[in-house]
């Protein structure tokens, strides 16, 4: 399935994108995006949201980050923000957050921010490459929406079967039942989950869209049959007990996606 749209946007965005699972990933030189998620201390969310409009996200930007997307979930009893970066490599990676770290404006702006304490209580951060399937997305202009991430755990030595569905049914299927694509990724080589993790995005319309999108695909004859096929010739699901997990956000005033 053609990819355009997708990479004209990333490509807005300074994304230049790559398979994943390629050799040049393989040695930390291959385009590598950056799925962050931090939990604001109690009280702080609104004061890390002002930090990231006012100073974070354009010295991201210095340092050669690009910033792809900033969500928070719509149930956020931890008080969570997601956010997902881009970088030309894992090496550039760390050489861009050693930088940052280091910038004057940055340590005075988070000095500042945190004169009645830390922002952020913790950090959890995963290392993803875009597969090869990721199709085209069309997110109109001036029309919010219903994120969702999911991400599915494997069974033993059947996430390439996974993606294979993923590839030639699940990815057209969706589509079919009003489903919009972000991104699909698993993660880098030698990253925790690279044998058995799929994360990707979903768009919607509203919450009541999404559910009413996946009540239709779930119970469409030719879904039944993809799954049921593919489950016969893995000797069993594809994916492990709750290997499922699924997260509707929406995103932040500032995210360069909307």
């Amino acid at each position: 399935m053609k990819r355009s749209h997708f990479l004209s946007l990333m490509s807005l965005a300074g994304i230049s994108l790559m398979t994943t699972g390629s050799a040049a990933e393989e040695k930390g030189g291959g385009r590598c995006f950056e799925l962050r998620i931090y939990y604001a201390a109690e009280g702080k969310l609104d004061a890390l949201h002002t930090r990231f409009r006012d100073h974070t996200m354009k010295l991201f930007e210095r340092h050669g980050m690009t910033n792809v997307a900033y969500w928070v979930p719509l149930d956020n009893p931890e008080r969570r923000l997601v956010y997902l970066l881009s970088y030309p490599g894992l090496a550039a990676r760390e050489a861009s957050w050693k930088a940052f770290q280091a910038d004057p404006e940055w340590v005075a702006a988070k000095s500042a921010s945190e004169t009645s304490g830390t922002l952020v209580a913790k950090v959890e951060n995963r290392f993803l490459g875009l597969t090869d399937f990721s199709p085209e997305m069309k997110l109109e202009a001036g029309a919010p929406h219903v994120f969702e991430m999911r991400t599915y755990t494997a069974t033993a030595g059947n996430l390439p079967r996974l993606l294979e569905r993923f590839r030639k049914h699940t990815i057209s299927l969706f589509t079919k039942h009003g489903m919009r694509h972000f991104g699909y990724f698993t993660p880098l080589p030698g990253q925790p989950g690279a044998d058995d993790t799929l994360v990707y995005f979903l768009a919607h319309a509203s919450k009541e869209s999404q559910a009413a999108s996946f009540g239709a695909f779930r119970e469409d004859p030719e879904w039944l049959k993809v799954k049921g096929e593919s489950e016969t010739g893995a000797g069993g699901p594809l994916t492990v007990p709750d290997g499922v997990k699924s997260e509707l956000m929406k995103p932040t005033d500032y995210s360069p996606v909307k």
